[in-house]
Parts: C-alpha cells; structure tokens; sequence
C-alpha cells in the first residue's frame, strides 16, 4: 500500500464532513491507499493479490486488523491513522468481493507476451568481464528495481542494470553459471546472458508469481503462480511454453503455489502448495509417474501420467508455506504459518516422518543445515519470536533455542566458516545482525552496521572469505566483512539492496545458504 503523505492525510481530513455522510467508496479509496502496492484489479505488485481466492486462509476480522496496524515482518504499514473504521471495514469487506471480470493468464496469453532478443541468442560463450565467473554475485536492489552484477574477488561492481519491477523469489542459475533466470510479483520472468550482461528473452508466465527454479539439466523452467493457480513449464532456450500445470488436489479443490524448488539429486521439481496439504514432484528426466504412485513405483493396478513433467501428488496433514531440504534432498523441512509444528517429509516414502517442534512463525525457506557434535542439525529463524530454533536431524528434538534481540528473516552461513549470521528483521533492534558460533551455539558477536538501520540478508563469497549484508534503506549499502575477523571491510552505497546470489554458492548447493 502507498506511504502516507501529508497531502493525503489533509484531504482525507477535510472530507471527513462529506464522508460521515456518504457511505465509504471501498474502490476509491482501494485506488488511493492500496493500488501502488496491490495493483491495478487488485491483482497484486509488490503486495500480494487481493482476491478471494488469494484470501480463502486470512479471515474477514483479521484483514481489518492487517489492514488497522499493519502485518510484521512484510512492508505493509497500518492505516488507522488516516482511515476511518468505517472506511477499513469497506475494504476488508471490499477485497473479499469477486471481480466483474474474473482475471485469467492462459496458454495463449503467455505465448503472446513472450519477447525474444534475437541478437543475444547466439553470443560468445565466453565473459565478456576479467572476474571469475563463478563467483559473481547478484545483488537485488528494489529501490529503483536494479541488480548489480559483483566482481567476487575484488568486491566491486561490475555492472549495474534496470530490471522490471518488484523481483521476487530469487535468481536460478544454470549450472554453469552463464544465464541467469528470475520473475517479477506480477509474472514476468527474463532469461539473462550473465557472461555477456544481455537479455535474452521474457515472457509473462503468470498474474502473481511466486518464483522459478531452473532444472539441473539446463532444459526447463518452471514458474509458481500464486494467480492463477498454476505451474508453468517454460524453456530456457527462448522462454517458449512447454506445459501449463493446473494445480488442483485429489480433494478437487485449486491452489496458489507456494514455492517451486529444483531437487537436482532427484531430478525432480518440488512444489508446495498454499491452499492443499500436499507436496508435489515433477520429474524432468522422461520417468514415468503413477497416478496413486507409492516411492518403490509397483502400485497395482496404477496408470502412467503420459506425457512430459509428470506430477506426483504427496498428500500430508499440514500446509506448507515454505520449506527447505536436507542436503541429500531426501527430506523436506517444511512448516506453515498457522501451525506451531513444522513436518519432516521423506520425499522417497511419500509421506510425513516427522513433526518439528518449532514455536511461534518460523522462517524455513531461510533455514540451514550444519554438522554439530558430529550430527546433522538444521536451523530456522523466526517472523514472530526471537529466537532460532535447531533441532537434531536424526532424532529431530530440539537441541537449543537460540535467544535473540528480536525477530529474524534470514539466517545464512557457509561451509568454510564458523560462524552463521542472522538478522533481526523487525522491531527495536531491527540494525542488528547476530553472528552464532556453529560449534557452540552461542552468540559471539553483535554488529550494529548503522544504528537505526535495518539490517539483513547475508550472503558469502564462493570461498567464505567475505560476509555481504545489506542495508536495507533506499540509500542503502551493500557492507563487505571479512567472514573470520568480523571486520567491516567496505561498504558499496546502493539503493535498498535485499538479496545477494553467489553463483557458486547457489549452483553447488552450499550448505549454509538456501537452494
């Protein structure tokens, strides 16, 4: 939703004569506060969709509430200010109305907004830069939608590019690291020459899209959809449509997806579902799927799914909103947001194995995973409570609640170091980052980048020598640490910069980052 401006709150002020006696307008006053993040239609930006079918988990009373003060840990501001009740009820009650025109994203549509740069289908494929290849990394900058590609070695920017507007979910690189592939809220998705820093092609897959993930063998992308309820299968040579997904459960009933994932030692898509309790896989390698399949593929009497991309539909007794996997990607670790238990899914059995004993709302799509006392643990930050939770992986008891100054967003490490640094996202202590000692399971360090800033997001070199952090401000800065001393290196001014992407780290699945 738009910021408050003084303009604004004055006219609101002076017609609130006028207003007393007229009954609040929910559209007007959608288009005033809401549609700079929510979209024209209401069909989402940098906010989500406002549609009922977006909104079938958020109850009516607590969408005037978000709505009043505001939603933690998101960039939703609360309107009591400057709205009256009646007014927040209009637009709670507003949202939940069907459309006139009930918005769809077909076949056709994407295969209509499909652009291609002919030019740089067949560049050199060879960098067109000095740095090593594999250890660029990306940084996101939402302040004026730009990333900038960064020279690892060296710590400074090679280039610096426009991007369409509101980047979600994260870059996918190919495994070689020459092209780089990532969506916007609203469905676009760019294949991007990294080696040449050209675009390739885009194409809109989707009206509110989640993320992508590229498949290990370089052939597909597929792209989540929060709206409509699909996954969309693109190649990755041009970004023509392969396939259109309609995710509809065995109950009958369609979903928003909440997050797609490549699972390169399955060779498999992994998708979770918003609206059903399942999990879905989507093979890429010509195997076949059965529909009822059990994990040894012998079910009597099942039927093949013809066709390329398959999908195996894994029932569970919880939503997932998020989720990461263990490092043989045999596991899901997964939680929803109105469940105080994650759930432990063993993607061979096809089934839960396991609760997990996480309190308040856990962030597990930044979850990681290290050996501790010669144990596998995994770890998640927490949107409501200060605190990370790490819990044992073979017995998956809790071995410690790690207290923090408050709650965190993302929690990051790398194989090579030590430490794991997580941030403080939200509340008083929101420019702290939080560095624990991996082989203790204390906090050893307590930086404050800039007082009164935010602070979050850490990414490492493809060594762990350095530490990236971002200052999360519209005249931000990328802050380089040396990763063994803790010491401020550098700092890179930037425009709110949120996500950094090491190629390295993200193609060879570093254990301390998310996949």
């Amino acid at each position: 939703m738009k910021p408050i401006t003084l303009l604004a709150l004055l006219g609101i002020l002076a017609g609130s004569s006028h207003s007393a006696l007229a009954a609040p307008n929910p559209e007007k006053l959608y288009e005033t506060w809401c549609q700079g993040c929510h979209g024209a239609g209401r069909l989402g930006g940098t906010g989500p969709v406002l549609l009922p079918e977006s909104l079938s988990r958020l109850k009516r009373a607590d969408a005037f509430k978000v709505i009043a003060d505001g939603l933690p840990a998101t960039q939703m501001p609360g309107f009591k200010s400057a709205l009256s009740e009646g007014e927040i009820q209009a637009l709670a009650d507003w949202i939940y109305t069907e459309p006139a025109v009930k918005p769809k994203w077909e076949a056709a549509d994407i295969e209509a907004s499909r652009i291609v740069h002919k030019e740089a289908l067949d560049l050199p494929a060879k960098p067109v830069f000095q740095a090593d290849p594999m250890n660029i990394t990306l940084v996101v900058e939402h302040g004026d939608n730009s990333i900038t590609v960064l020279d690892g070695d060296k710590m400074e920017p090679i280039t610096r590019f426009a991007t369409r507007y509101a980047l979600h979910g994260g870059p996918k690189f190919t495994q070689d690291g020459r092209f780089v592939f990532w969506s916007t809220r609203d469905g676009w998705v760019t294949k991007f020459d990294l080696w040449n820093l050209k675009v390739v092609a885009e194409v809109r897959a989707g009206i509110n899209t989640r993320n992508v993930a590229v498949s290990s063998d370089a052939r597909y992308v597929m792209v989540a959809n929060y709206l409509p309820h699909t996954l969309v299968a693109l190649d990755t040579r041009d970004l023509s449509l392969v396939k259109v997904i309609p995710v509809v459960g065995k109950n009958g009933k369609t979903s928003r997806v909440s997050a797609v994932y490549d699972a390169r030692p399955r060779a498999s898509f992994i998708a979770a579902l918003r609206d059903i309790p399942e999990v879905w896989e989507i093979p890429y390698d010509g195997r076949p799927v059965y529909k009822g399949m059990v994990h040894d593929y012998k079910l009597k009497e099942a039927i093949a799914e013809p066709g390329p991309l398959p999908v195996r539909q894994i029932e569970l007794t919880d939503y997932l909103d998020d989720f990461y996997f263990d490092q043989d990607y045999k596991l899901i670790l997964g939680a929803s947001r109105s469940s105080p238990k994650g759930q432990v899914v063993h993607l061979d059995a096809g089934r839960k194995i396991a609760d997990l004993d996480l309190p308040g709302m856990p962030h597990l799509g930044s979850g990681i995973t290290w050996q501790y006392q010669g144990r596998p643990v995994m770890a998640s930050p927490n949107l409501k409570e200060g605190l990370i939770s790490v819990i044992d992986m073979k017995t998956w008891q809790t071995v410690k609640q790690i207290k923090t100054e408050g709650p965190g967003f993302f929690l990051r490490s790398h194989e090579n170091t030590p430490y794991a640094w997580a941030d403080v996202f939200s509340g008083p202590n929101k420019d702290v980052m939080q560095v624990i000692d991996k082989r203790t399971l204390e906090i050893v360090a307590t930086l404050k980048p800039e007082p009164g800033k935010t602070s979050t997001h850490v990414e490492f070199d493809r060594y762990g020598k350095y530490a990236l952090v971002s200052l999360w401000e519209q005249d931000g800065a990328l802050i380089v640490y040396d990763a063994a001393t803790l010491k401020e290196i550098k700092r890179l001014p930037m425009k709110r910069p949120v996500g950094k992407y090491n190629v390295w780290n993200k193609t060879r699945l570093s254990e301390g980052t998310s996949h």
